[in-house]
């Protein structure tokens, strides 16, 4: 009986130990699995393409002096209509023109003791603004404007609030062929690591669109604005 029980034990010890060693087996070969599935490469693709403007905003403003308040309003009152006038006659819709409240200064009211007394006592500015979609034809007439100043009107500029503004609000509909591009290019340079590390690409792994950004081509072209995204693509690769 003694003997029995020696060689049943000897037997499932030895049955325990190959158990054992096939399950090291196949636990090695699915970790070796695991970490092949879980080698990848991250890349990134970028997209980058120049679109016109399709919105202007255009101030036109002026500035005007005179001792007498109720003389300057007249004028101003003048000045605006001229505007508009000229506006309308070049091809500018009654829609697409607002006119400001004109902003008037009292110098004698900010005088303290020891200056010189000011020539004329209000100073006032005013702007005419044009907000349109035909950008080319609004930028053809800002070369006109000087029209204006040979009616006697003084035009102001270089100042924040008499800048020209160049906005795109098509952004959706360029959207798809900008994302489609970055990740197309992202897919070429992940093919080409994979080739150079004897790979094969495999599937998407994770993706991620980074934020569209809008910007003037340059200085002396603010009507033509640059798009640029890029997307981050992570793929699987395998042997």
């Amino acid at each position: 009986m003694n003997l029995f029980s020696r060689s049943s034990a000897a037997m499932l010890g030895v049955s325990l130990i190959i158990g054992l060693a096939s399950l090291g087996v196949l636990l090695a070969g699915a970790v070796h699995d695991f970490k092949q599935y879980e080698r990848s490469v991250r890349v990134k693709g970028l997209s980058e393409r120049e679109y016109k403007a399709d919105i202007v905003i255009w101030p036109i403003q002026y500035t005007l002096a005179s001792n007498q308040l109720g003389a300057l309003y007249d004028q101003l009152e003048a000045n605006a209509a001229a505007v508009s006038r000229f506006l309308l006659e070049n091809g500018i819709t009654a829609q697409e023109i607002t006119r400001a409240a004109p902003v008037i200064i009292d110098k004698s009211a900010q005088q303290y003791g020891g200056g010189g007394r000011a020539e004329f006592r209000y100073t006032a500015s005013q702007s005419v603004t044009v907000y349109s979609t035909k950008v080319d034809a609004v930028r053809q007439l800002m070369g006109q404007v000087s029209q204006l100043g040979k009616q006697g009107i003084v035009l102001t500029g270089g100042d924040y609030q008499s800048q020209t503004e160049y906005l795109f609000t098509r952004l959706n509909e360029v959207k798809p062929v900008m994302i489609e591009e970055a990740t197309t290019k992202a897919r070429e340079v992940a093919l080409k690591f994979a080739a150079d590390s004897q790979s094969v690409l495999g599937k998407i792994k994770r993706a991620s669109q980074g934020q569209f950004s809008i910007s003037d081509r340059d200085r002396n072209n603010p009507h033509i604005k640059r798009l640029r995204v890029v997307s981050t693509v992570e793929y699987y690769l395998s042997d």
